[in-house]
């Protein structure tokens, strides 16, 4: 599952990778001028364009990233991406994601794309969450870095995971994997997200008066991310888990946490648990396991860190507890592991 990490030439005294040229469509967004933020330092890559989501907005600057970068938001231009970037990140809808992808792959471009155009691999079930898709295009690799290096060091397209999804399967599929689970049965996963998750564009429910001071359940039986969860424990076992899952919204910037409720095979200890997550994630530089003392948003807030924390009771139960920043683990800085992985350098560049 796990591969050596590979150093970069400033820690290893070798020879400098060459830099490689990157872009970002919809730089305007939480998730873009995150991405903005870290290459702009990345010492591997040049950032060669900026772009909105449309292709008639006027050129503007981003004055929160005056001094780490200086460039200008230009209107999306399709042509321009495909000849000036080797790699191209997709902050974008997914309707128009799921248009361009194709086209930069096509064109010989390899694509990061942040929306849920392509995570689904079932069609049926992609057809019914994000039905924009018109075709998957050949190469996609599915970008949960700590379980898909591999498949992603080669890919053209990589599908980079949801938020809700990266916390939750990066603390139960090491242990679905491992058959840690009790046969048949349920997982229920309860997750809280900061109002940043929902995205820039503001709605009722996002507004300042509506969540200020409040706690919301909303998607429940109906979320999307509820599908590409399935999708992740169904990978890792052949055995079926029905799954619950109910997000939530809490008045914070940002950040998720998800409390996983499981019951695990007979035998099975709080002890077991830690040595199947340090199996799991030897070499996982972002995966931080905390075990009993549980973790806490505040503690992975701004940085690319997942913390897991696990408690097991005489009788089987096991609640597990991971957390991360949604707008870097969970979307921006996922996606610059996920091109440093494919790059060959190491995947903690420009994040740490």
């Amino acid at each position: 599952m796990h591969t050596v990490l590979h150093p970069v030439s400033s820690r290893s005294g070798g020879a400098a990778a060459p830099i490689s040229r990157v872009a970002v469509a919809g730089a305007t967004g939480y998730t873009g001028q995150e991405l903005l933020r870290l290459l702009a330092r990345h010492p591997s890559v040049v950032l060669t364009a900026a772009m909105s989501s449309g292709t008639t907005a006027s050129a503007r600057r981003l004055p929160a990233l005056a001094r780490l970068w200086d460039g200008a938001i230009t209107p999306l231009a399709d042509d321009t991406l495909a000849r000036e970037a080797d790699i191209v990140f997709l902050a974008l809808p997914e309707s128009a994601a799921a248009e361009l992808a194709p086209t930069l792959v096509d064109a010989g471009v390899r694509v990061v794309d942040l929306s849920g155009a392509f995570r689904i691999r079932d069609n049926g079930a992609r057809a019914r969450w994000y039905p924009e898709t018109g075709r998957m295009p050949d190469g996609v690799a599915y970008g949960l870095t700590e379980h898909e290096r591999s498949a992603v060091a080669g890919a053209r397209l990589v599908a980079n995971p949801g938020c809700y999804p990266t916390a939750t399967l990066l603390a139960l599929s090491p242990l679905v994997a491992a058959g840690l689970l009790a046969a048949g049965g349920d997982i229920v996963v309860d997750a809280k997200s900061g109002v940043s998750g929902a995205g820039k564009m503001p709605s009722e429910r996002t507004h300042f008066s509506e969540c200020h001071g409040s706690l919301s359940a909303y998607g429940v039986f109906n979320h999307r991310h509820g599908a590409e969860i399935e999708q992740g424990v169904a990978a890792a076992s052949p055995s079926p888990h029905a799954l619950t899952f109910v997000p939530h919204l809490v008045p914070l910037d940002r950040g998720i946490l998800a409390t996983i409720y499981v019951r695990l095979a007979a035998g099975t200890t709080e002890e077991t648990l830690g040595e199947v997550f340090e199996r799991a994630y030897a070499e996982a530089p972002f995966v931080r396991l905390v075990g009993a003392s549980l973790p806490e948003i505040k503690h992975v807030a701004h940085t690319n860190f997942c913390d897991i924390g696990w408690r097991v009771d005489p009788s089987g139960r096991a609640v597990l507890v991971s957390v991360i920043d949604n707008l870097l683990k969970g979307a921006s800085g996922q996606a610059v592991q996920n091109m440093n992985v494919m790059l060959g350098v190491d995947e903690r560049t420009g994040l740490l």
